[in-house]
């Protein structure tokens, strides 16, 4: 076979066309997907579920991946008896995370207490799913909210997105002082949150002191919350957040064209 001879012009034209082509292919090999044929698998698959940190969560971002994300870690404790309109609630955005507390077993309840409530009863009611909590630790957000209140949702999400994460116990509502004299060693000059609302995280559900004892019966139930808190986590350890009363509707709602009489029955 003869020989081929390349002269020096030739070999440049060579290597330059070659230089073109590799310049060319590593280009695009992403945007057509060639290392692909090589059986490269260390490449993302870009239809996986998306990854949140709580480092973006605490920069208060906001998004619907991010809130259905946040979505899955809220639960509603919500303490109900024979006058409660559950259908009412239902129907709203609420409706995915109630977890209706009960006098007695039957459909729809997440907690049953089997005692009946009358407003001496409510501190026993409160003791009852406070100890349920803390079977729930793939919940990172409780609310106890009353069967008369309504909240707003962007408001509990910018709650969600702000503390989670939170190394510390997160007391939200809005507190005040109890005076008890006859409960002075327990339940005197503890910091409670309002009745109509308070929300907090599971880091605070984990120390409740659900053994937390008082001598005078009955107490607001809402101030024995508070006494297990103080108990079980010590105030001095827990972030107590001041509730914004303009996104929480207690007894009525009105807003616009709405008017609503969420307290149409008295209870207790």
């Amino acid at each position: 076979m003869p020989s081929i001879y390349l002269s020096r012009p030739r070999v440049a034209v060579l290597l330059i066309l070659a230089g073109l082509v590799l310049t060319s292919f590593i280009l695009t090999a992403d945007r057509h997907n060639y290392w692909g044929a090589f059986g490269d698998t260390s490449q993302s698959d870009n239809t996986s579920e998306p990854m949140i940190d709580n480092t973006l969560l605490n920069l208060n971002t906001s998004g619907s991946a991010i809130d259905e994300q946040l979505s899955k870690k809220l639960a509603i404790i919500f303490p109900i008896n024979k006058n409660t309109d559950m259908q009412f609630y239902r129907n709203t955005w609420l409706r995915e995370y109630i977890y209706p507390v009960c006098d007695w077993e039957k459909p729809g309840c997440k907690i049953v207490c089997n005692k009946e409530s009358t407003w001496r009863t409510l501190d026993e009611k409160t003791f009852c799913f406070s100890k349920e909590m803390k079977n729930y630790s793939d919940k990172e957000f409780f609310i106890k909210l009353d069967d008369d209140a309504f909240i707003d949702r962007d408001y509990i999400f910018e709650l969600m997105r702000k503390y989670t994460g939170s190394e510390k116990p997160v007391y939200i509502s809005h507190h005040t002082r109890y005076d008890d004299l006859e409960n002075k060693d327990s339940l005197d000059n503890v910091l409670y949150g309002n009745g109509k609302f308070y929300m907090f995280n599971f880091n605070l559900v984990k120390c409740l002191d659900t053994n937390f004892k008082y001598e005078h019966h009955p107490r607001n139930e809402d101030a024995v919350f508070g006494g297990m808190v103080r108990s079980g986590c010590g105030e001095k350890n827990v972030v107590f957040v001041r509730e914004n009363d303009d996104k929480i509707w207690h007894k009525k709602y009105k807003n616009k064209n709405k008017d609503l009489n969420l307290a149409y029955i008295k209870n207790h």
